[in-house]
């Protein structure tokens, strides 16, 4: 299956991608994101998209990481190698104080304005979207730009029901991490049974987030995603493995991946 959002590039993982990509293979896990969250980030995650056939890279500014240098000729430069499949992460985030949120929207504010300029130059990918306590904020930024809500993912969801149905009523995917698993994410776990078949992904957001029944095992790996989609599966009603052709789909259609 597809592990959509992973983090190769964080020091968790220095010196050891090669293997971590490798037990992801074995545990089937047979294609990876990995997400840049900062300008610097972004030309390391696509040098491990273009020495791995099996990994794919993003590139974007991260809201908690707004007040480090931006340089968005080199976040413009990475969208546009064919093995950079989206935009992000980005959004806003209320859960802390630091950067300060109006530091936050205008870095969200300049990215918007970058992507439209891109799909009119003809470039366009969709969006992967961080949204920690901000749901009703980031929902009307977007609303302010001219982007398709279809092209954004919000990952990580950690939201509630109502949360979800908002997402979704403006148009966009949704993706779950390990949060789904944990016995006090019960809301999160609810709202994964109402996504539709045709919207719902999944991911680890490795080096974060290790799902049960390895929630006590640091650093999370692509290889636990297996763990996540069984969990939602199980709560959807249907078989695991139904359930991962339906999210490979839903994320190769939604990033360009190839069949």
């Amino acid at each position: 299956m597809i592990d959509t959002h992973c983090h190769l590039t964080f020091r968790d993982f220095t010196d050891r991608v090669d293997d971590v990509i490798a037990d992801a293979h074995a545990a089937g896990v047979h294609t990876m994101i990995t997400v840049a969250t900062t300008a610097e980030d972004a030309p390391r995650a696509l040098a491990i998209a273009t020495e791995h056939n099996s990994v794919y890279c993003t590139a974007g500014v991260h809201p908690l990481y707004s007040d480090q240098p931006r340089n968005w000729d080199v976040i413009r430069k990475t969208v546009e190698h064919p093995r950079c499949v989206a935009w992000g992460e980005l959004g806003l985030d209320n859960h802390y104080d630091r950067p300060p949120r109006a530091l936050q929207d205008a870095v969200l504010s300049e990215q918007l304005a970058l992507i439209e300029s891109a799909r009119d130059d003809g470039l366009d990918k969709p969006i992967v979207v961080h949204c920690r306590e901000a749901f009703d904020d980031v929902l009307a930024a977007f609303r302010t730009s001219s982007l398709d809500p279809a092209r954004f993912v919000f990952h990580c969801f950690t939201g509630s029901v109502d949360d979800a149905r908002a997402v979704l009523d403006y148009g966009a995917c949704i993706s779950f991490t390990g949060v789904v698993t944990f016995r006090n994410a019960r809301e999160v776990a609810d709202a994964a049974v109402l996504v539709p078949t045709d919207r719902i992904m999944v991911e680890t957001d490795a080096p974060f987030l290790t799902p049960e029944p390895h929630r006590t095992v640091r650093p999370n790996e692509p290889k636990h995603v297996v763990h996540t989609a069984h969990f939602i599966a199980d709560r959807r009603g249907i078989s695991a493995e139904e359930f991962e052709r339906q999210t490979d789909a839903n994320a190769r259609a939604f990033f360009g991946l190839p069949g």
